[in-house]
């Protein structure tokens, strides 16, 4: 107590100018003297290192003290300098993440269905089309069907043409058919069939006895007149397509795949149809065909289905939205699709950590399926990711990231002076007998250091005096980054 008041005491005389400074150094001396000495005052505790670690390469360490091979000691690690760094994310009051409407989901692990979602567009059924050509010259009569899409029925007259050739044959089989030779009339009958006379108008022209200067042409299936190409009068050949006729009955639609989906297709896959003018209706079938080919200008794969048309509610070239459902992947961990946060550079989603606590993570996706994506890496199962005000809080996080970022320290600039004694332009190794460096406690000495992209080597000359900057390369070496001679 004593020596208190005198302290204090001779604290208030030297700032009244009593006592000078080096007066009052005693008092001060004898006070910590006598208050170290006093019982109440605990020893240090002396601190043990955990390990050694090596001058020149961070990764190396020793449980006993020991020397490198230029004889420098290693640098002990103390418990108190093997500092944990801090949690990753950002921290959040339990009412500000209430306000924010947080909505977390966990990372399951499951049987994923993989679905094809693209679209259709109709198209006639082909194994259903006839085409209507004439095996002759002629000049068209008398023609009956005179519109697009007008029905026709199996055996309706089409037309009549006027073929030279046709009524020639006809003469001919008629005077075979007044002789005796039997191979005359074969040949002049099999000559009208390839000439494209039905049997039934080669049995009128028996009984009738004379010859038709018009052949009638009809039709061959029920359907509609899909393409029309003749009209009243012209000419035409055998090349010369009249018209299309195409039976709605039944109809076909043609899928547009992506290109990287078409491993997923196969033949019998289900599929699911919908069309924008028939909300609420499903058509269901399967995958009938996969073309062999990709579409050069959209790059896609073509699936076809093929669907029954009763009504004729599916029109040609409507477009539908098609769903083909394909094997599923097993056992994959998926997330809800909200989840996903895409940019342009990754994807990330936002982890709850507990405790207020939320960090975003970039993760590899693979397949969707409806509200599901797979994860391939980046989550564990049973994880909870954000759903809902995930966009929020990544904000927040890349906010404070780059505050943290930009609080970091500048690490120091390591400039020393030395003698280049090699050049191993190979290796990119630079062999300098350098000065002492007092930033990184290093002696004098003579060793190896890597030369990084930046420094011109063909410009450096061994024997030569530099100045040189070093910095901490990611394997724990020090690397050259900066060289260049000097007359110190």
């Amino acid at each position: 107590m004593k020596i208190l008041l005198a302290l204090i005491a001779a604290i208030l005389l030297f700032g009244a100018g009593v006592l000078s400074a080096p007066r009052l150094q005693p008092l001060l001396a004898r006070w910590s003297l006598e208050t170290t000495g006093s019982d109440h005052t605990a020893a240090p505790t002396e601190r043990k290192p955990l390990k050694y670690r090596h001058p020149m390469n961070p990764a190396i360490f020793s449980d006993t003290p020991a020397k490198d091979d230029m004889g420098m000691d290693y640098i002990p690690v103390y418990a108190d300098d093997d500092k944990t760094p801090a949690e990753p994310g950002i921290r959040i009051a339990p009412e500000v993440v209430n306000n924010l409407g947080v909505r977390t989901a966990p990372v399951e692990r499951g049987d994923l269905s993989r679905r094809i979602e693209t679209v259709g567009y109709f198209d006639y059924d082909e194994r259903a089309l006839s085409h209507v050509h004439l095996r002759a010259n002629g000049w068209v009569e008398n023609l009956k069907v005179r519109t697009l899409g007008e029905r026709v029925r199996q055996g309706d007259l089409l037309l009549e043409v006027y073929a030279p050739d046709l009524v020639n044959a006809q003469r001919e089989y008629l005077q075979a058919l007044r002789g005796d030779q039997t191979v005359l009339k074969s040949a002049s009958r099999d000559r009208l069939l390839a000439l494209g006379i039905s049997e039934s108008q080669i049995q009128q022209l028996e009984r009738e006895g004379r010859v038709r200067q018009l052949t009638a042409v009809y039709a061959r299936q029920n359907g509609l007149v899909s393409a029309l190409n003749i009209r009243e009068g012209m000419y035409v050949t055998p090349e010369t397509e009249l018209m299309t006729l195409a039976d709605p009955s039944t109809i076909w639609i043609k899928a547009e795949v992506f290109e990287q989906q078409a491993g997923w297709l196969a033949v019998g896959q289900k599929a699911e149809v919908r069309l924008p003018q028939a909300p609420g209706e499903t058509w269901e079938g399967v995958v009938e065909y996969i073309y062999p080919d990709v579409d050069p200008k959209t790059r896609a794969v073509r699936a076809r289905l093929r669907f029954a048309n009763p009504g004729e509610r599916l029109k040609f070239n409507m477009f539908a939205a098609v769903t083909i459902h394909t094997a599923p992947r097993a056992k994959a961990l998926s997330i809800p699709r909200e989840a996903l946060i895409r940019t342009g550079a990754e994807q990330r989603v936002i982890v709850a950590r507990g405790d207020g606590r939320f960090e975003a993570r970039p993760v590899e996706t693979g397949i969707e399926s409806g509200e599901r994506v797979e994860i391939r890496s980046g989550l564990k199962e049973g994880e909870q990711v954000v759903a809902s005000a995930q966009f929020l809080l990544d904000s927040e996080s890349s906010v404070r990231a780059s505050l943290q970022r930009l609080a970091q320290p500048a690490a120091p600039t390591i400039w020393a002076h030395g003698v280049l004694n090699s050049v191993e332009a190979a290796s990119r190794t630079l062999n300098v007998a350098h000065e002492p460096i007092e930033q990184l406690s290093w002696p004098a000495m003579t060793m190896d250091f890597p030369a990084a992209a930046t420094v011109n080597l063909a410009k450096l000359k061994p024997d030569t005096k530099v100045r040189f900057r070093i910095h901490e390369g990611d394997d724990g070496r020090y690397v050259i980054d900066t060289i260049e001679p000097t007359d110190k």
